[in-house]
C-alpha cells in the first residue's frame, strides 16, 4: 500500500509555508478559487515525478518574489516511512529519498506512482502528438525500467543531430562519419521506445473500454491506433532513406519523436467528430484505465489525484466515478472541489474515509496586488 501521510510546502507557488497531514484514505481539498488546490495536488505530484503537473518553467514553481521552493513528504509504502525532499534555489533542482540525493531524478520515477486528471487533459485528445506522447510517456516511465533512460538518451542524441543537420551543406551527399554515429544511437535508444509502446497499447485498449462503458452508462466502441512510420520500416534505414531530406530542412524527420495515437469513437476520430460528453467520459476512462495498470504493474493502487471533477462533468458521471474510487483496488485519493457539502454528500455512504482540509488564500502583497490590477 501506498500514501502521502504528510506534506510541507514551503514556497511553493502562492503557499508561503504550510504543513499538512493525512489520515483518511480520500481527502477532500476545499476553497474558494485561488486558494491553492490545485497547487497542492501539483506539490504532490511533483514529490512522486520530480515535476510539477502544469508548469514546465520551474520560475512558475517558485513564489512569487523569492528565489526557490522546498517541498517534503512522508510516505508510507509497503508500512515503512519514506521521506521525498525536492528543492530548487536559484534555478538548481535537488531531490532526495530518505536522505539521499539523486544523481540522476530518471532514478525516482515509479517510486511512488500517482495518476493526476485535471481539466487541461483535454489536450491529449485536442491538443498535438507531443501531448500524447508526453501523457504515454508518463505512463511507461512508471511501468518500465530503463524506459526512460532510452527516451532521455534518444532526445538527447537528436537534439545533437538537429544542432548539426543546421550546420551543415544542405545538398552534400558526402558520407558523414558523426551522423553515422547519431543514426546508432538514435537506433539504440528509439527502437526500445518503439517496441515498448507497441506492446503496451496492443492490450490497453481492452481496459479503456471498460471503464468508457462504465462511465458513460452504455456501450459506444472507443479505439486508438498507434502511429509510427517504424511500423513499415525499421529506423535504421528511415534514418538512411531520408538523410538528404534532413539536411535540406536541417532537422530529424523520422523517428520515434513524430509517433501519435489516433484516438476513436465508433471508427470516428475523436478529435473532430465525438461530442463535449463523450472526450470527457474517454478522457477519464484513459486515466482510470492508467491507474489500472499500474495498480496491476506495482501490486498496490498508485494515489489518484482528481482536480475540480464535479465542475467538469455531469452528475451521472461523477456519481460512477465516486462509486468507483469508494471501491476496492482503489488507495488514497485527493479530490479538490469549491464546496465542502458537495464532498460531503458525494461520500455519505462511508463518511468514515473522508477528510476535509480547507484552503484559505494567502493575503497579496502589494506588488502582487499591484500585478495582478495591471492583468484585469
Amino acid at each position: 500500500m501506498l500514501s502521502l501521510s504528510q506534506i510541507s510546502l514551503t514556497q511553493f507557488k502562492n503557499y508561503t509555508h504550510r504543513t499538512l497531514r493525512f489520515d483518511r484514505r480520500i481527502t477532500g481539498i476545499t476553497g474558494r478559487n485561488g486558494s491553492g488546490k490545485t497547487n497542492l495536488l501539483d506539490a504532490i505530484y511533483y514529490l512522486c515525478f520530480s515535476k510539477s503537473y502544469f508548469s514546465t518553467a520551474e520560475s512558475q514553481n517558485v513564489r512569487y518574489d523569492t528565489n526557490g521552493f522546498r517541498l517534503e513528504g512522508l510516505f508510507l509504502r509497503g508500512g515503512k516511512e519514506e521521506k521525498v525532499v525536492c528543492t530548487v534555489k536559484e534555478g538548481k533542482k535537488e531531490i532526495s529519498l530518505n536522505g539521499d540525493s539523486y544523481e540522476k531524478f530518471s532514478r525516482h520515477i515509479g517510486q511512488f506512482p500517482a495518476v493526476m486528471i485535471a481539466p487541461d487533459d483535454a489536450e491529449i485528445i485536442l491538443g498535438g502528438s507531443e501531448d500524447r506522447r508526453r501523457w504515454l510517456d508518463a505512463l511507461l516511465s512508471q511501468l518500465l525500467p530503463g524506459y526512460l533512460d532510452h527516451l532521455i538518451a534518444y532526445h538527447k542524441v537528436l537534439q545533437q543531430r538537429n544542432s548539426l543537420l543546421k550546420n551543415m551543406p544542405q545538398m552534400s551527399h558526402s558520407p558523414d562519419p558523426l551522423l553515422d554515429v547519431f543514426d546508432q544511437q538514435l537506433v539504440r535508444h528509439g527502437v526500445p521506445v518503439f517496441e515498448a509502446r507497441k506492446s503496451f497499447l496492443e492490450g490497453f485498449i481492452e481496459r479503456v473500454q471498460d471503464r468508457y462503458d462504465y462511465l458513460a452508462g452504455r456501450h459506444e466502441t472507443v479505439a486508438f491506433r498507434y502511429q509510427s512510420q517504424l511500423h513499415e520500416q525499421s529506423l535504421e534505414k528511415l534514418l538512411s532513406a531520408n538523410r538528404l531530406r534532413d539536411k535540406q530542412v536541417q532537422r530529424t524527420t523520422q523517428g520515434i519523436h513524430r509517433d501519435d495515437l489516433l484516438f476513436l469513437l465508433d471508427e470516428h476520430p475523436m478529435k473532430t467528430s465525438a461530442s463535449q460528453g463523450q472526450r470527457k467520459s474517454f478522457l477519464f476512462a484513459l486515466k482510470l484505465a492508467q491507474f489500472e495498470a499500474i495498480r496491476e504493474h506495482k501490486g498496490f493502487p498508485p494515489i489518484l489525484l482528481l482536480d475540480d471533477v464535479f465542475e467538469k462533468l455531469d452528475q451521472e458521471r461523477v456519481t460512477r466515478l465516486i462509486a468507483l474510487v469508494q471501491g476496492p483496488g482503489y488507495g488514497q485519493v485527493f479530490i479538490t472541489d469549491t464546496h465542502a457539502a458537495r464532498l460531503r454528500e458525494a461520500f455519505a455512504g462511508q463518511p468514515e474515509v473522508l477528510q476535509l482540509v480547507e484552503m484559505q488564500a494567502e493575503p497579496l502583497s502589494a506588488d502582487q496586488a499591484a500585478d495582478q490590477g495591471d492583468e484585469e
